[in-house]
């Protein structure tokens, strides 16, 4: 089996390479507007490192709750200013919505970087009260999913307040990617992928879990949301029709999608 071939997403989607700019464009423009009107607060610190930042969007009242998403790029690309755009939905629909970075691989373990994100939770908690909901796509599926391992050290209150938790598209089990020619920088031994493979987790937090994934993804990322879906007994799997890697998150941006409302309904 051809392991890079089987999580290559970009070589099996049309004009891939258009995706990037239009993500930039569209995030530039959400995040320009909201942070002129006042509703956007930048750059705010949930740790040291220089990408432990996030941006935060409020609704135009007092939030019913706050979604935090994570992003994909296989744990080595991305930041969160690609994705601002995807916070119009739950923004309008009343909630706040977070959005951190991290630290990239090399320059940290993929279990420093689930840390990275256990931390931003416990910050983003502290800056919006009420219901938690966790959305991330693809390693920010995987991210959001390792929330609710018990391994992962979370305040009993903000365990208490996660609402629902929606990985789009994760990578669920970590070991295939030992295969890959990714790991030369990952680094991940089997242990490392046993412990943050989020399908071996046998007692997952109490949250409501809807796997997302595309109709049209690679077989190999169908897989890892049915393995995961499998693994939790609590958790649905949502496949969605004709869509892809790349545009499976587009719904985030829009008010009365299926994918909002298994967000935060």
């Amino acid at each position: 089996m051809d392991w890079d071939d089987a999580y290559a997403n970009g070589k099996y989607i049309a004009q891939a390479e258009e995706y990037p700019p239009k993500w930039e464009d569209e995030a530039f423009a959400y995040r320009d507007l909201e942070n002129a009107i006042g509703r956007a607060r930048l750059n705010i610190a949930y740790g040291e490192g220089e990408r432990q930042k996030l941006d935060l969007f409020l609704p135009a009242g007092r939030p019913e709750g706050v979604l935090m998403f994570v992003h994909g790029g296989y744990w080595m690309a991305f930041d969160n200013k690609s994705w601002s755009h995807l916070a119009r939905g739950a923004v309008e629909r009343g909630w706040a919505v977070a959005m951190p970075s991290y630290t990239l691989s090399p320059g940290a373990k993929i279990s420093e970087i689930t840390e990275e994100i256990r931390q931003a939770l416990h910050k983003v908690g502290s800056l919006v009260q009420g219901p938690i909901s966790l959305t991330g796509h693809s390693a920010g599926g995987h991210l959001v999913a390792r929330m609710l391992c018990r391994d992962v050290e979370l305040a009993d209150d903000i365990a208490a307040r996660l609402h629902r938790v929606v990985p789009i598209s994760p990578l669920s089990d970590m070991r295939p990617l030992m295969n890959t020619k990714m790991n030369d920088v990952f680094k991940m031994d089997l242990a490392e992928a046993e412990a943050e493979s989020p399908m071996l987790e046998q007692n997952p937090r109490d949250a409501q879990v809807t796997v997302w994934v595309g109709g049209d993804e690679r077989p190999s990322f169908i897989d890892q949301a049915r393995w995961l879906a499998d693994a939790w007994e609590s958790a649905e799997i949502h496949i969605a029709p004709g869509l892809h890697h790349f545009d499976v998150i587009d719904d985030l941006a829009h008010t009365n999608s299926a994918l909002i409302k298994a967000i935060i309904e």
